[in-house]
């Protein structure tokens, strides 16, 4: 990945004169600026008609997508049920069965929730490098040892992101030389720290460019600047709960993500075009939030809808689990073994809610009996 050594004459962002004097038309902005805080606040609105438990599992599923997905668009696959899993552990969330826990999973785990439920504390050196080392808990990525815990130190050369063959790479980026790091970071994180000069979601947006220009790790660069524009959002927003994922957003538009990183590094410091890019993309992902959520919504609305219906502990802990998406049809054997009980306290269970109308029997019959829930 960092292979191409050879010297290139190109000027990026942090070689300009006027490096880093970020500028942007504010005029321009004002508009996709102006849509994303209406678009937010309807959102928040939306997801307040909910209890606390909704909202709590909307913000399972949100950060169990933002870790999926950001580690997606670096070509890395995780498993979604120890990602699920690991989160609620770590945010207290009873889903039932939890899966195993996995170091690598929990990593990036920790990594996002320290962003997002941390965002009120500073950013610091010392924190980037524990979610580098997070990130990396074997000190590999993937056969290759790498600096971990630390600013890279380019041993083997410039820090360059390049593609394809062996001899016919091609540069996309170079990164500053790594013995700038130090005072490069520390006016990044000053100025991070500091708060925004105009509107926080365009200090996101910088804050996302200014990390990614310095990649300042072997690896885990994109990760870590994509969750420091999380804690940005979050600092912007006053929460740390999480209704929409622009990770997920990210990873659906890889393609022109890249390509808009590539022309901005190429680019003068008006960054305008790249801060256009990322606030539409951040709508985007505001407005698919309840696509996202869909399955948390629709588990609302059907207690709403049976609130007044009275039901025993087992039941509702039971179609709490069909809700979440139960693998498998709703049988009286699955009754009794989610609900802990004997096949004759399952029948009765089931028969009181067939009764009422919240369950609905399904075609067929004998001991394979199935039921869904009633629409």
């Amino acid at each position: 990945m960092f292979a191409d050594k050879t010297p290139r004459k190109r000027t990026y962002l942090w070689q300009r004169p006027d490096w880093p004097q970020w500028r942007y038309d504010a005029a321009a902005l004002a508009g996709p600026v102006a849509q994303l805080h209406r678009a937010q606040g309807e959102l928040v609105g939306r997801m307040a008609h909910l209890g606390l438990a909704q909202r709590d599992l909307a913000t399972l599923q949100v950060l169990t997508q933002e870790v999926i997905t950001t580690s997606a668009i670096e070509g890395e696959t995780l498993n979604l049920e120890a990602v699920r899993s690991s989160i609620a552990r770590k945010l207290g969330v009873d889903i039932g069965a939890l899966a195993p826990a996995d170091r690598h999973v929990d990593g990036v785990v920790d990594m996002v929730l320290d962003a997002t439920q941390q965002h009120a504390q500073p950013l610091t050196a010392e924190r980037l490098f524990g979610w580098d080392a997070a990130l990396f808990p074997t000190g590999f990525s993937g056969r290759l040892r790498i600096q971990v815990g630390n600013w890279r130190n380019d041993a083997a050369g410039p820090m360059q992101v390049v593609s394809g063959p062996v001899g016919r790479e091609k540069v996309h980026f170079e990164a500053p030389p790594a013995h700038t790091l130090p005072a490069q970071t520390d006016a990044f994180l000053e100025w991070f720290n500091a708060g925004p000069l105009g509107d926080a979601l365009v200090h996101a947006g910088l804050a996302h460019l200014w990390l990614v220009t310095l990649h300042p790790f072997d690896d885990g660069n994109g990760r870590i600047s994509r969750a420091v524009g999380d804690m940005a959002l979050a600092r912007a927003e006053g929460s740390a709960q999480r209704f929409y994922s622009l990770s997920a957003q990210i990873q659906r538009e890889r393609k022109q993500y890249y390509e808009q990183l590539e022309i901005t590094q190429r680019g003068t410091m008006d960054v305008t075009p790249w801060l256009q890019w990322f606030l539409a993309c951040l709508l985007r992902a505001v407005q698919g939030a309840d696509g996202l959520l869909a399955g948390v919504l629709d588990k609302a609305k059907f207690w709403q809808r049976w609130a007044d219906t009275p039901m025993n502990a087992r039941q509702t802990l039971v179609l709490n689990r069909v809700l979440d998406g139960m693998d498998g049809k709703l049988t009286n054997a699955k009754w009794a073994t989610l609900g802990k009980c004997s096949a004759d306290t399952a029948l009765r269970d089931i028969n009181d809610l067939l009764a009422r109308g919240v369950l609905r029997r399904l075609e067929g019959g004998g001991r394979n009996t199935a039921y869904e829930l009633a629409s």
